[in-house]
């Protein structure tokens, strides 16, 4: 894989006037997923800076980082990919956010030949197209789903669950593995419905839940539904505890939500705290004096 890298390098700088080696980077940089998008991109950013400051990766050439805006849409996505696959100087790609942007993709990152590293889109088809230009640093769905369902049964106690997700990619196949790990256990599960990203009113689907009566409700989605989730839910005066997936896992929930209504609210993560590696104390201390918090995805990414 070295060797291949070092050829397409010296294929991708001949002929210009100034040779470039350009790693490609594509997330949600706009919209209400942005601020996971930009902590990737700054851990991206301070990853070549720290390249560049050992030295060329190839002698004669330079590290140019070419970020781009997927919108957390797959058919924007699909065009960024191919924007990246069109330009010969770009060698690797850092990417996606979503699952459902990650997926359509990276197939056009193997046709070109590109190598593709992604930090946190967990769904584990991804991995199992076959793709050998495909990497990926963050554990899978079928590992956290069951994770998530084990901490729920043996750490809150829970047995009545209530399960949501936003029909994406990721929300789906998450859901669905806390739902086969969950009734393993011996849960009862008394729904499992699904939103769509962008909705502001969950009132009714939270009332009919309420009524059912479950001590858990499972999400599995992004932060800014899970936001509107947890603070109708308090509205709501439902007391059933509230568990999500990765995609929650974002600072900005508990301003979104109020820190009052996001208390006692559980959410699972694809890795260690960060803060916790102490291998990792010189890129949290060298990342938040540049850029300020450590996002949830910048040592991923």
């Amino acid at each position: 894989m070295i060797w291949w890298l070092a050829l397409a390098m010296v294929a991708a700088g001949c002929g210009q006037a100034e040779p470039v080696v350009k790693i490609g980077f594509v997330a949600p940089l706009t919209g209400d997923q942005a601020a996971h998008g930009a902590d990737m991109l700054h851990g991206v950013e301070l990853a070549i800076a720290d390249a560049a400051a050992e030295g060329p990766v190839l002698p004669g050439y330079r590290l140019e980082l070419v970020p781009l805006d997927d919108q957390r849409n797959p058919a924007q996505a699909v065009s960024m990919a191919k924007k990246l696959a069109a330009d010969p100087a770009v060698l690797a790609v850092v990417g996606h956010l979503n699952s459902s942007c990650t997926k359509p993709a990276s197939a056009i990152y193997h046709k070109a030949r590109l190598l593709h590293t992604n930090p946190v889109s967990s769904n584990p088809d991804i991995s199992r197209q076959g793709f050998d230009t495909f990497f990926r640093v963050c554990a899978t769905d079928d590992l956290q789903g069951p994770a998530g369902a084990r901490f729920a049964w043996q750490t809150l106690g829970a047995r009545r669950v209530f399960i949501v997700d936003d029909l994406t990619t990721y929300g789906r196949g998450l859901a669905n593995e806390f739902e086969t790990a969950a009734q393993g256990l011996g849960f009862s599960v008394l729904g499992h419905e699904g939103i769509t990203q962008g909705e502001k009113d969950f009132t009714p689907l939270l009332t009919k839940i309420k009524a059912l009566g479950p001590d858990l409700i499972y999400f599995a989605g992004m932060f800014p539904e899970a936001a509107v989730l947890i603070r109708q839910r308090r509205d709501l005066q439902l007391s059933a505890k509230f568990l999500a997936g990765d995609g929650v896992y974002e600072p900005t929930l508990i301003t979104l939500a109020t820190p009052e209504a996001a208390e006692g609210v559980y959410v699972t993560a694809l890795g260690a705290d960060i803060h916790t590696v102490p291998t990792a104390n010189t890129f949290v201390e060298q990342f938040e004096r540049r850029y300020g918090r450590l996002g949830a995805y910048s040592a991923y990414a």
